[in-house]
């Protein structure tokens, strides 16, 4: 399913640990690893690029990017196949442009970086990636927890939409890769189901929503479970965001596959700021499917 996998780093720790998991991915794939760096030459001039900056200045910046690249391309085994490049440019659209000129099928990358004049792979840049690249994005936040890249529990989240259902196939391929137990969940949105901020969902509407989330969730499994994928489902009631974390946790879950839009209305679930609260917080690596990622083309 995927071919190639792209590891954007600007050797910080949590592109490091970013790097890890997509050379994980790439050795149950059998894919080839593209690690490249970005040289911001004029954000990390800032003030000092009024006269313009020397040569000196950007062979440090490009040594630097060079040395991050080195170090991912360590962490990898000796017989796998990596590429490597020092990008110029603004470091998310020079992102998004390699990722479709290499044909990448999906990348891993950190939601923090350096600070100050080398930082690289800051919040914004992976949200820029995610919003914007057609292929899933496998977002790495580095926590007190020990990682784990050899993902025994995956979890997909459903409302039964198009665009929550553009990840499932991935979170299926990724499960079957890593013989891991699928888990798929669909929260009934009880914020959206009320008639006002503080009054309580119609029984009638609850009973409608909780159905459609199993037979969401039920689809999916059927699916699944054809293709020998061990899986469980689960439906709740409360809000999306702290619903898909708190299952995260409880079912101790390695991974979270989610689309990065949903339905709208009474009925929604995976809206983008859901997806990005998610991202922001969870303990385990997030990716984020865009509802234009089609995994047959992969």
């Amino acid at each position: 399913m995927y071919d190639s996998i792209l590891v954007p780093t600007d050797g910080s720790e949590h592109a490091e640990l970013a790097a890890r998991h997509g050379l994980g991915l790439a050795e149950r794939f059998d894919a080839t690893v593209h690690v490249v760096g970005v040289v911001d030459v004029a954000a990390a001039a800032g003030p000092f690029d009024a006269g313009g900056v020397d040569d000196a200045f950007v062979d440090r910046l490009e040594a630097e990017a060079e040395s991050a690249i080195d170090a991912v391309e360590a962490l990898a085994d000796s017989d796998a196949a990596v590429e490597t490049a020092v990008l110029e440019g603004e470091p998310g659209e020079a992102i998004v442009d390699y990722i479709d000129e290499a044909g990448i099928d999906v990348v891993a990358m950190g939601t923090r970086g350096r600070r100050g004049l080398r930082r690289f792979v800051t919040g914004s840049v992976t949200e820029h990636v995610v919003r914007s690249a057609h292929v899933p994005v496998v977002t790495v936040r580095r926590t007190d927890q020990a990682p784990v890249t050899d993902y025994e529990r995956v979890l997909v989240t459903t409302d039964g939409s198009e665009h929550a259902e553009a990840a499932v196939d991935h979170a299926v391929a990724v499960a079957d890769a890593y013989d891991a137990t699928l888990h798929v969940l669909s929260v009934v949105d009880i914020s959206a189901a009320a008639a006002g901020p503080t009054a309580a969902p119609p029984v009638d509407l609850l009973d409608q929503l909780r159905e459609r989330g199993a037979e969401a969730t039920e689809r999916i499994a059927e699916r699944t479970r054809d293709a020998g994928v061990e899986t469980v489902t689960e439906v709740r009631e409360g809000f999306p965001g702290p619903g898909v974390l708190d299952y995260a946790d409880e079912a101790d879950v390695d991974l979270i596959a989610m689309g990065t839009h949903g339905r709208t209305g009474v009925d929604r679930l995976l809206l983008g700021s859901t997806t990005e609260r998610t991202i922001r917080r969870a303990t385990v690596p997030v990716m984020s499917v865009h509802p234009e990622a089609d995994p047959s083309e992969e």
